[in-house]
């Protein structure tokens, strides 16, 4: 489906105003798993020519095995640990869109790294849309134990309260990824003034 964005013919100068907006700082998306940080967050940084980093994947190749086996083996807080050294050492690279775990934000250290040296949009669904776009897949080590809707039913009640300390925050539906993307860079195109500076 084509854009609005594009049937506008306005998407050239809104991706030239989120760029003159992000003024060289790295977008990082923030949010639960299934909310579709990787997926959404590829599609915007293809739109705005950026390059595409999920910090998941950065970390199981920094560790050599996967974020399941990191947790099993060795611990969430090692995670952790690991999850912000490789955060940090993305941030102070070149431009780029930058997918975080859905534990990132929440460790105030790495939440400090990233309101300081990035652009942070939350990208917020609610329960059932989560539910549904995890229900059956295994790589998830905080859903392998226990109920999935009580599980993540609780993260959003002790998450959700910081994620809302992101740049912008975006609500995420029932929309195609098309649809989310183009809602995503609209939001984005209306987020900066004249200067750059982000519209709170």
């Amino acid at each position: 489906m084509e854009s609005n964005i594009a049937e506008s013919g306005l998407r050239d100068d809104v991706i030239a105003n989120i760029r003159t907006g992000l003024k060289g700082r790295p977008l990082v998306f923030i949010g639960l798993m299934g909310a579709g940080k990787s997926c959404i967050g590829r599609m915007v940084a293809k739109a705005l020519d950026l390059d595409f980093v999920d910090a998941d994947r950065e970390i199981e190749e920094a560790a050599g095995c996967s974020i399941a086996d990191i947790f099993k083996l060795y611990g969430e807080e090692a995670f952790r640990e690991g999850e912000e050294r490789v955060i940090a050492r993305l941030l102070d690279g070149e431009p780029l869109v930058l997918a975080t775990g859905g534990g990132a934000f929440i460790r105030e250290k790495t939440r400090e790294l990233i309101l300081d040296k990035s652009v942070s949009v939350w990208l917020r669904a609610d329960l059932d849309l989560l539910l549904q776009r995890t229900s059956g897949r295994t790589h998830r080590p905080l859903l392998n134990n226990g109920d999935p809707r009580q599980i993540l039913g609780d993260l959003i009640e002790a998450r959700y309260p910081v994620y809302a300390g992101a740049d912008i925050i975006f609500d995420c539906d029932e929309s195609s990824k098309e649809e989310t993307r183009d809602g995503v860079i609209a939001l984005l195109g209306r987020s900066f003034d004249k200067d750059g500076n982000i519209i709170r």
